[in-house]
């Protein structure tokens, strides 16, 4: 697990629960279609895993 994520928000995060709109905000991301660049680790899959409805992800 030593790559990157890229993670892009491809839903609205309006209807969302305030703990996965916290998440989403933590990964760094703040529009729709904006993309980040995370590292691959434990705490990212798990972040990305919890909102997982509202992002896309790919490894590069």
């Amino acid at each position: 697990m030593a790559g990157k994520l890229k993670i892009t928000l491809i839903r609205s995060i309006n209807k969302a629960k305030e703990d996965q709109v916290a998440t989403v905000k933590a990964l760094g991301l703040k529009k729709i279609r904006s993309v980040v660049e995370q590292k691959d680790n434990p705490q990212i899959r798990g972040m990305v895993n919890k909102v997982s409805h509202l992002v896309a992800v790919e490894e590069i």
